[in-house]
């Protein structure tokens, strides 16, 4: 065995560490950019939107706040939704009002003006606008707007109607929501409309713009309880078969 002459040992030992820190720093970078995630960010955009319709129909419970463009008006939304009801705010144009559903029976509460509105007086504060001011009225199961709008306080409804992009669909890329990282997934290219869905825990949907200008919607407090119940007779008016249309 031939001896290595001591001049020349240091320089081999550090070109030996600089070898093995190279390589460290190679493994580095070349490490899986979903270690620690949910393991989504490495399937197939169908397969990423399977999985988080999936989450969001096992989830107890969310918040949804935005717009959804639906028959050509506008509304803007921030509700709360469970298996058993839903409460929240709705925006459409100069109105107002607030949803509430416990059970299959829903409630729409607003001011005078609303309901002036509503049933041709003009705001004048007269007949019906002023007893159903700031109260809780029920909407009977046969009046169109229970139709309209009971649909925005049933979270399978909701959701199974908004968690579906249009067109071929894609990956687009990591991003971030609200501190959390997301795989996007799209449709057409954007053109089908966008999908942000957590790496992290469940890969709940975190963000979503709907297809053809259709709104914009943000989801949050996944699983988060809350309470729904019926509104204090104090607090209730039943106008009767039909409310005055809108």
């Amino acid at each position: 065995m031939t001896a290595i002459p001591p001049g020349r040992t240091r320089p081999v030992t550090a070109l030996c560490a600089l070898a093995v820190t190279g390589a460290a720093v190679l493994s580095g970078c070349g490490g899986d950019p979903d270690a620690g995630t949910n393991g989504v960010g490495k399937l197939s955009a169908d397969k990423i939107q399977a999985r988080t319709r999936s989450a969001a129909q096992r989830a107890s419970a969310v918040r949804l706040s935005g717009t959804v463009v639906t028959s050509g008006r506008t509304y803007r939304l921030d509700m709360r939704l469970k298996d058993d009801g839903g409460t929240g705010s709705v925006t459409s144009g100069a109105d107002t009002f607030k949803l509430l559903r416990v059970g299959t029976q829903l409630y729409l509460k607003a001011d005078a003006d609303f309901w002036a509105r509503s049933d041709g007086k003009g705001g004048d504060g007269n007949g019906a606008a002023a007893k159903l001011d700031g109260k809780y009225v029920k909407v009977p199961q046969g009046d169109p707007a229970y139709k309209k709008f009971s649909g925005f306080t049933d979270k399978d409804v909701l959701l199974s109607g908004l968690l579906t992009l249009h067109g071929s669909l894609a990956t687009d890329g990591r991003h971030t929501r609200a501190s959390t990282p997301t795989i996007r997934i799209t449709g057409d290219h954007g053109s089908g409309g966008t999908l942000d869905v957590s790496l992290k825990g469940a890969p709940y949907p975190l963000a979503l713009t709907r297809a053809g200008d259709a709104g914009t919607l943000r989801f949050s407090d996944w699983g988060a309880n809350f309470t729904v119940r019926e509104p204090e007779d104090s607090e209730t008016v039943d106008y009767g078969r039909q409310l005055p249309t809108s």
